[in-house]
């Protein structure tokens, strides 16, 4: 498979945005950070959402995004979002006591 144009993918990631709304990814620099984070989390062992048999993770990862399997987040967006640890659903069960 030829890898999609640098245009195809960033017109992928800002299909959902609204119109008015800033882009998600706005340079070529935005989706090479973020295809090289996503093959950095393949090759850590995170399953891949397309099938990579014989290819590189980065080919994976660019095969992801431009087939929209993988989304691409602000800065932010990551850091309003808390992560989820296994002591939350201790305080839980604690609260309810």
């Amino acid at each position: 498979m030829l890898h999609p144009s640098y245009a195809d993918l960033i017109k992928v990631v800002n299909s959902e945005v609204e119109e008015g709304e800033d882009p998600v990814v706005s340079s070529r620099y935005s989706i090479v950070m973020a295809t090289s984070k996503r093959a950095r989390q393949i090759i850590a062992g995170d399953d891949e959402l397309v099938d990579g048999k014989g290819k590189k993770p980065l080919s994976v990862a660019v095969e992801e995004l431009s087939q929209g399997k993988i989304k691409i987040l602000n800065d932010e967006t990551e850091q309003n979002e808390e992560p989820v640890t296994e002591q939350e659903p201790v305080a839980a069960a604690e609260a309810e006591q």
